[in-house]
């Protein structure tokens, strides 16, 4: 597979999670070219960690791991949405999701 189009305006990209069961946003990670590579070859999620500056793959600690059920590109081929079968909680904090805090905003 050609993965050159995906890194043609970062050396990353985002990838937003979703629940392959319901559809739930549970995280958005960021992806490098040899991250991606290694989610391909593994069938499992690999990221590239802006903080640690390396690769991780989800669960690596806690066990939480992320099967890929498919990987779709958005239209302009620099954002992946991502499905998975997530094994326990999905953020590090425990949470189900990482987007369980207060809305900062939300219409009336």
């Amino acid at each position: 597979m050609e993965l050159d189009k995906y890194f043609e305006k970062s050396d990353l990209v985002p990838a937003v999670v979703i629940d392959g069961t319901d559809g739930a946003v549970l995280m958005v990670a960021y992806m490098n070219r040899e991250s991606l590579e290694k989610t391909l070859d593994t069938g499992y999620t690999w990221y590239y960690s802006r903080s640690r500056q390396r690769l991780w793959q989800k669960g690596e600690e806690s066990g939480h791991v992320q099967r890929v059920l498919s990987i779709v590109p958005d239209c302009d081929f620099d954002t992946l949405l991502v499905t998975v079968e997530q094994t326990g909680p999905a953020c590090h904090t425990g949470n189900r999701s990482c987007f369980f805090a207060e809305p900062i905003y939300k219409a009336e």
